[in-house]
């Protein structure tokens, strides 16, 4: 559990970092940093020479989905929201996780759609006063894009390592951010400004935490304190990151925000990933 609370405190930090230093910054260059050292880290213990080929580049292909098209969208979405409002919309990402299960899965639970949207009105009270800026929506699609991406790759990857034996997470992990790498590259070359691009000591120094800390590190202990832990203490982990960077962005980063809002449409949001777990906790039983 310290490593989930460890994981938790730290991404509650990069919401106010990246929008605070590296806001206007090339969305596709910081994607492509950060993924490159998030790869570094986990060179070394890349062991991919009994892996068939094919189940490598599926396992590529998706980290290019959940990390590179994720963070590509993510920090595009920081030109438009405050940071408390990208971590708030990324309360999406749970919900997104069963919608898409299910329809790999090929079913269909109705009720999971009616948490879908009470978590969409809660949002919609939060950020009721800007509802009208095409800005917001701008935002809030991108975050939805980005949520999309890592839901898709949470379910697909999952998948993938139930088809193998005799692998460890880390074994293969590196693959995962190549894949987001080759993406990334891909579309700075082709988009990035170079000649306008100038980082000063503090931007760099916020892309090499997000790389190795937040990145890199984080996403390997979270799945490692993951499996140290039950469904129902995973869930409270996933939920809570985000009221707590929303506190963070508004006490540390000097954000402001309607607390009426913020605090009607927080408890609405909470209410249907809580609605959304007691769910899946039904259906599991029931199979």
């Amino acid at each position: 559990m310290l490593l989930l609370i460890l994981v938790t405190i730290i991404w509650g930090f990069s919401f106010g970092l990246i929008k605070g230093n590296l806001a206007g910054v090339d969305s596709y260059f910081v994607s492509l940093i950060r993924m490159s050292l998030s790869l570094l880290i986990f060179l070394p213990y890349l062991r991919i020479r009994h892996l068939p080929r094919r189940m490598a580049w599926r396992i590529i292909l998706t980290g290019g989905i959940q990390f590179g098209v994720m963070y590509i969208a993510y920090f595009f979405a920081f030109r438009y929201l405050k940071a408390y409002e990208v971590a708030l919309f990324t309360i999406f990402t749970p919900l997104f996780v069963t919608l898409i299960n299910d329809a790999l899965e090929r079913q269909f639970h109705p009720l999971f759609l009616v948490t879908a949207m009470l978590a969409v009105a809660g949002t919609a009270i939060v950020s009721w006063q800007d509802l009208a800026s095409p800005e917001l929506l701008r935002g809030f699609l991108l975050v939805q894009v980005s949520n999309l991406a890592f839901a898709f790759g949470q379910v697909a990857y999952r998948r993938l390592m139930s088809e193998l034996s005799g692998y460890k997470d880390k074994e293969l992990f590196g693959l995962l951010y190549l894949g987001a790498v080759v993406l990334t590259a891909l579309a700075s070359a082709l988009f990035t400004d170079w000649q306008s691009l100038k980082l000063g000591a503090t931007q760099y120094w916020t892309l090499a935490y997000l790389g190795i800390i937040a990145s890199g590190l984080c996403f390997f202990f979270w799945n490692k304190g993951a499996r140290q832990v039950n469904p129902g203490v995973l869930a409270i982990f996933n939920d809570l990151k985000v009221p707590l960077a929303v506190a963070i962005s508004l006490l540390f980063f000097g954000e402001r925000a309607n607390l009426a809002h913020l605090l009607t449409g927080g408890v609405m949001v909470i209410a249907a990933l809580v609605l959304n777990e007691m769910m899946l906790k039904q259906q599991t039983s029931k199979e």
